[in-house]
């Protein structure tokens, strides 16, 4: 040994791990949500008007990291963080989940747009390259940071007593109701639209993420890829009609890993991977 210490057990982040994590998640969330919902004009005037970009807002939507790196931290010291991260280098995954990502995503918000009606009526949201490429930049760094808290630490615990079918339903309800302090507010994305559509569609994507997630290692990568492509604001605005569609590719998605979904066997259970950092 060369006094690097390895990091050889997932239980060095326990199962009981995920309570502390979603305590400090909610708690920073639905806590700065709270100041503008029951207080709003002492907040407004010391902090502004709340808006996507606002740095309150920006803190509520990192809480999910914010709770992983203290749980892993936590639990691993600076060695265990290292090994964390470094599922931020796993990109391994069968090409079909590339096609998905790449590919169908987009046509689902596609297919929700013409159900909807508005796929060659609404106007181009953005005037020029450079606004559309700022904005695909904000949402870049914005909603995939979430995915080093719930694909990074709480679908490995809850996968380690769950079947990643009920992990990913159990987590998808968690993680749209985790958004529901940001519909009661004006200025937030979620203000303009509808919580039990996207609860049911928070479900879905937990569904259809988890099967990736399984087959890619525990990429950390990949799940804050296919979150920065489900608020891509490339695609058409398909509010609430998308669910639909997601509905669809939810239950396709599960017949077609239905060998792999609905058994432990095979499923990621570990936080900080097995190296030598």
């Amino acid at each position: 040994m060369t006094g690097s210490s390895p990091v050889t057990r997932h239980t060095r982040v326990p199962f009981a791990a995920l309570w502390p994590f979603l305590l400090i998640a909610f708690g920073i969330a639905w806590g700065l949500m709270a100041l503008y919902i029951f207080i709003p004009e002492p907040i407004t005037v010391m902090f502004g008007e709340i808006t996507a970009s606002h740095p309150l807002f920006i803190l509520a939507v990192y809480s999910p990291a914010i709770a992983a790196f203290i749980v892993v931290l936590y639990c691993g010291g600076m060695r265990g963080l290292s090994a964390y991260l470094s599922r931020l280098l796993l990109w391994r995954c069968p090409p079909a989940w590339y096609l998905y990502l790449l590919i169908g995503v987009p046509l689902i918000y596609t297919f929700g747009s013409l159900i909807k009606g508005n796929l060659f009526s609404d106007p181009l949201p953005f005037t020029s390259f450079g606004a559309l490429l700022s904005a695909m930049g904000f949402m870049m760094v914005l909603g995939p940071i979430e995915e080093f808290g719930w694909r990074g630490v709480a679908l490995p615990l809850l996968q380690r007593r769950l079947a990643p079918i009920w992990a990913a339903l159990v987590l998808g309800l968690i993680w749209g109701i985790w958004h529901f302090p940001a519909f009661l507010l004006s200025g937030t994305p979620q203000s303009a639209w509808s919580f039990t559509p996207f609860l049911i569609g928070s479900v879905c994507l937990s569904v259809l993420v988890t099967p990736m997630f399984n087959a890619s290692h525990g990429s950390i990568l990949l799940a804050a890829l296919h979150h920065f492509q489900i608020n891509n604001p490339l695609w058409p605005d398909a509010q609430p009609y998308d669910t639909i569609v997601f509905v669809a590719a939810a239950l396709l998605v599960v017949a077609l890993n239905r060998k792999t979904l609905f058994v432990k066997a095979g499923a990621i259970t570990t936080v900080i991977p097995e190296r030598v950092v």
